[in-house]
């Protein structure tokens, strides 16, 4: 993880129930005795969510719909952390803090989880946008129930299916960055094939732990979720990124940093191949690890 994740030291549960309690429900001693979570259950997952907004990020009223994607804090603040680093570069390799630091995050879901972290990080002012109207809402409950975001964070409603940045970023606004993590998935099929692969491998690990290989069954419920936009666009990750690159061109102007996630290593040769057709003067590939996964985002400037 990133040296200025909060969370590279791993979990200390005793103190994350301290602080939000109904995690202790959750909490049960592994083999070796050391209290842990099960990461297959979407109950615990988003009470260790809630616990870890609490405990570091002063976050205390945050939930989610059920059904909804519940993502992990940890991988999330990596890619906070390292665009502070990006901004960085044209401050004398000072990280800009403060209110007249200004980031949009494209589809922040229901959880608001990157304004969140980056907000509460760096004191920068955030935005977040989302299509679905109720993740809009709900991701507008969280900014408005906590004081410490209330004036920080706000929330915007993509009303246009087809535009991106249109419609979210207003006339003479500017942004020092965008970040996003676009649904990956092409279609409702590839959707269910990877959920359901995810649900095996978590279930398969957690019995590994427990000194048990076992076959992991389907019954179990996802520890992520995710609506239909959460999930999938018509032609995955590609086509959004695609859509998103060929749309910055228009606000080239009114962002320092455009970014975004790229869950698939074969799409990035040609995005940036991509990117390179469309007068950017800086395009390069932000390469992330967390434990053996490893994680990348593209970012870009004109």
């Amino acid at each position: 993880m990133h040296l200025r994740n909060l969370h590279l030291n791993g979990y200390d549960f005793v103190q994350l129930a301290a602080v939000y309690p109904p995690l202790k429900a959750f909490m049960a001693p592994n083999p070796v005795g050391k209290l842990t979570i099960d990461f297959a259950q979407p109950k615990a997952v988003k009470a260790l969510n809630a616990s870890l907004l609490a405990h570091h990020y002063g976050v205390r009223q945050w939930d989610i719909p059920e059904g909804y994607l519940c993502p992990a804090v940890p991988g999330r603040a990596d890619y906070v952390h390292f665009i502070a680093d990006l901004l960085a570069e044209d401050n004398a390799g000072e990280i800009p803090t403060g209110q007249s630091i200004k980031g949009l995050d494209i589809g922040t879901g229901a959880n608001l989880i990157y304004p969140i972290v980056a907000n509460r990080s760096y004191d920068w002012q955030m935005v977040g946008s989302d299509i679905h109207a109720p993740s809009f809402k709900n991701a507008t409950l969280i900014a408005q129930s906590n004081p410490n975001l209330k004036n920080n964070v706000t929330v915007r409603h993509q009303t246009s299916p087809e535009q991106i940045f249109s419609g979210i970023i207003h006339p003479q606004e500017t942004f020092a960055f965008t970040m996003c993590n676009p649904p990956f998935h092409e279609s409702a099929e590839a959707a269910m094939s990877g959920s359901v692969k995810k649900n095996k491998n978590l279930a398969r690990h957690k019995h590994k732990r427990r000194g048990k290989e076992s076959t992991a069954n389907n019954r179990q419920s996802l520890n992520f979720g995710g609506q239909h936009n959460e999930l999938w666009c018509d032609g995955g990750e590609w086509r959004f990124v695609k859509k998103m690159l060929n749309e910055s061109v228009e606000f080239a102007q009114q962002v320092g940093w455009f970014t975004s996630l790229i869950s698939k290593k074969q799409h990035v040769d040609s995005l940036v191949k991509h990117a390179n057709t469309l007068n950017i003067k800086d395009c390069r590939v932000v390469e992330m690890t967390q434990g053996a996964k490893l994680s990348r985002f593209i970012a870009w400037r004109f």
